[in-house]
């Protein structure tokens, strides 16, 4: 059984920016479908969980670009899990392009929900099969993310939960996050500056109508966003650059 699940991709111009360059947030999406796609293949998928009315959600994620790839850019992505660690349960990503050049990295961190209670599953025996892969993608998994101390947050805005941003398992999707977050930050500072790295937190899920607010800090070089619902952290990401 491969542990190791590659897609040959044509990057699309609706994945791209002004620049032509691929969106972190539809790297994302592109990662998300994949890693669904590979967890079916081993018998871990969507349809094997719900059976026991339990679903993977996105915890954790780190995301590194050497080079965006680029409008019309043949690239080959490739994902593969690396089991349990704690309570998460690890999944790694690289993009390259033709020439085998490595574009993008990333490392995700996943939890086992019940879909009623909403509530963690542990000691779930999911991926006690021999099909872990320990090659790390980023050295190290992507830690906690918060705003850092004694730094100024300011309000940047709101969002509502909308029909856009909700996703099969009925809460917000995790690349709508970081698309709200970019959004906030000036438009001709992120086209003169691609961003280098997205390290992001889910926190708590958000719901139809739920009224995010989001709020704002700079330090050493890097952006905060946060986002709260009636005060309670629902994500946190850092932007380096």
């Amino acid at each position: 059984m491969e542990n190791k699940l590659s897609q040959e991709l044509v990057i699309p111009c609706y994945d791209t920016d002004s620049s032509c360059l691929l969106k972190p947030s539809s790297f994302m999406d592109l990662a998300q479908e994949l890693a669904n796609v590979h967890a079916r293949i081993l018998g871990f998928g969507y349809d094997d969980l719900i059976r026991t009315r339990t679903v993977w959600v996105l915890s954790r994620m780190h995301i590194h670009f050497n080079r965006h790839p680029k409008w019309r850019e043949e690239v080959s992505l490739c994902t593969w899990h690396k089991g349990a660690s704690g309570l998460f349960y690890l999944r790694d990503f690289q993009m390259k392009n033709k020439e085998g050049e490595t574009l993008v990295s990333a490392t995700t961190s996943w939890l086992v929900i019940n879909v009623d209670t909403r509530r963690l599953c542990r000691d779930t025996g999911i991926l006690d099969d021999g099909t872990a892969c320990m090659e790390n993608a980023v050295e190290q998994e992507c830690g906690k993310v918060q705003m850092p101390k004694g730094c100024e947050e300011t309000k940047a805005g709101e969002h509502v939960v909308a029909y856009s941003d909700v996703d099969l398992n009925g809460h917000t999707n995790n690349a709508r996050y970081v698309m709200w977050a970019m959004d906030l930050l000036e438009y001709d500072f992120l086209v003169a500056n691609p961003v280098k790295d997205v390290r992001i937190n889910f926190n708590n899920e958000t719901r139809p109508g739920d009224t995010v607010e989001l709020f704002r800090a700079d330090a050493d070089g890097k952006i905060y966003i946060e986002g709260k619902v009636g005060g309670k952290s629902a994500f946190c990401v850092e932007f380096g650059f």
